[in-house]
């Protein structure tokens, strides 16, 4: 094998390594405090919210279509020290501009 083809495969390889990995049809990648985060667009849900976790998933559609009552309801596992400042943080890190739903794994741990 030639240098150049072993440099490259190589650099292909590792790459895939260490690449966010997608699932379903949205990026999952770790924010700063070390949950994943998940944007897709909104009537989805995310993918640490898995079809083999049915209370999780329910508590998902709940944090999305009851999320400005959330917003009002103080959480209670001592997130606020990473900033959370609702419950609806714990599960929706934000509502964007194009629609989509920026979800964090926080709750789903």
């Amino acid at each position: 094998m030639h240098r150049r083809t072993f440099l490259s495969i190589a650099a292909l390889t590792g790459g895939a390594l260490v690449a966010p990995r997608r699932v379903g049809s949205g990026l999952v990648t770790s924010d700063a405090i070390g949950d994943q985060v998940q944007t897709l667009p909104k009537g989805q849900l995310p993918d640490f919210a898995g079809p083999d976790r049915p209370p999780v998933r329910r508590l998902y559609a709940y944090a999305v279509q009851h999320a400005e009552e959330l917003q009002y309801i103080p959480c209670v596992c001592g997130c606020a020290r990473v900033g959370h400042k609702s419950n609806r943080d714990c599960y929706i890190k934000s509502f964007n501009n194009d629609g989509t739903v920026t979800f964090t794994s926080h709750a789903a741990t």
